[in-house]
């Protein structure tokens, strides 16, 4: 999983990223919205020199804060938008600091749904300065309808109530879990944190809908009969946006297997407060109706509980309690011990 991260040119040709990272965190209020910066800085953190953040950001990843120049100095050589938007827009007041970072000598990363080389200035910029700009959240070329064949091989999904809630860190978790082991694994990244983490995958959410499943499947291909696929979640089938992307997923990929993430205390999904979470049960009923589509032995093997939020004792009384309840194996997959070895017994099969 240290492997440079891929990325696609304007021209489509596949660069290796400059590293390390100073994370740009724009003016992010919401943790949520800054998962790229955390992650890179939880599983990646030898490449994240600094983070740089705009007034009135309450975000931080604990890291140094630096300027461009001060970062570059200490070695950065790129700016990583370590945040999403809504949408995927880069907001036209985060130019100014884009340009400082250009002028300080880094290159620019993207994870974003909008383009760097479409904003003028960024472009012009780069060109006289002959810096690089470089977008993650790009497909390949010629992604083939899904075809809904069998696979050989066994494969896990991580599925969530919402976005931004742990399926990454769990599917990280688990495919590190299973590697300890001695299992024949790989992660399989559906986003662009996950593409930079792990140097390789396909941004999901930037597939045309009707070619999502077909990507699922060129992602997950044949693999011998004891390989384990590890697939990142994306979005939630009950989210009122993005469910779409998660049915794409679900149908191509066909687990045979599935963890469910959930956050305690998340009431909403995450910035649509009209909206309920569902349980934890009714995701995993749902999981499994629309799943059969593909797999008709489909499987929860478990829940992952992110509790990050809560102490040591509180967290283990709930694990301990759900695992009751709900009769699966519960575990936060980053706080590991003996809750998670039960959680990966089940991910082997």
């Amino acid at each position: 999983m240290a492997e440079p991260s891929r990325a696609l040119d304007p021209q489509g040709q596949d660069v290796g990223l400059p590293q390390p990272y100073l994370l740009f965190l724009g003016d992010t209020v919401e943790p949520g919205y800054a998962k790229t910066a955390f992650g890179l800085c939880d599983w990646a953190p030898d490449r994240c020199i600094g983070e740089l953040a705009l007034p009135g950001a309450t975000v931080s990843t604990g890291i140094p804060r630096l300027s461009c120049r001060e970062a570059y100095a200490k070695g950065a050589r790129a700016l990583l938008i370590g945040v999403a938007t809504p949408g995927g827009a880069i907001p036209h007041h985060w130019i100014s600091a884009l340009l400082d970072a250009l002028k300080a000598g880094l290159d620019i990363v993207s994870g974003m749904h909008a383009r760097l080389n479409d904003i003028p200035q960024l472009a012009a910029t780069a060109e006289m300065l002959g810096r690089r700009l470089i977008d993650v959240r790009v497909p390949p070329a010629r992604i083939p309808i899904a075809t809904g064949r069998k696979r050989c091989g066994k494969r896990l999904l991580t599925v969530g109530t919402d976005c931004a809630l742990g399926k990454k860190y769990a599917a990280l978790s688990i495919a590190r879990g299973l590697e300890g082991r001695g299992a024949d694994v790989t992660f399989r990244a559906t986003g662009q944190t996950g593409i930079m983490i792990a140097g390789s995958g396909i941004p999901i959410d930037a597939v045309v809908s009707d070619f999502i499943a077909g990507a699922a499947e060129m992602l997950t291909p044949d693999a011998p009969p004891d390989h384990i696929d590890v697939i990142e979640g994306q979005g939630s089938l009950f989210h009122p946006a993005y469910a779409a992307v998660s049915l794409g997923l679900l149908h191509g990929s066909q687990p045979d297997m599935f963890v469910a993430c959930h956050e305690p205390g998340r009431t909403h999904v995450l910035g649509y407060s009209g909206f309920q979470l569902p349980s934890i049960e009714e995701l995993i009923l749902q999981t499994v109706v629309l799943g059969k589509l593909t797999n008709p032995d489909i499987r929860c093997v478990g829940v992952s509980l992110n509790t990050s939020g809560m102490n040591v004792e509180a967290a283990q009384r709930l694990i301990a309690a759900e695992s009751d309840r709900l009769g699966l194996p519960v575990a936060d997959p980053v706080r590991g011990g003996p809750a998670f070895e039960r959680l990966l017994d089940r991910c082997q099969g």
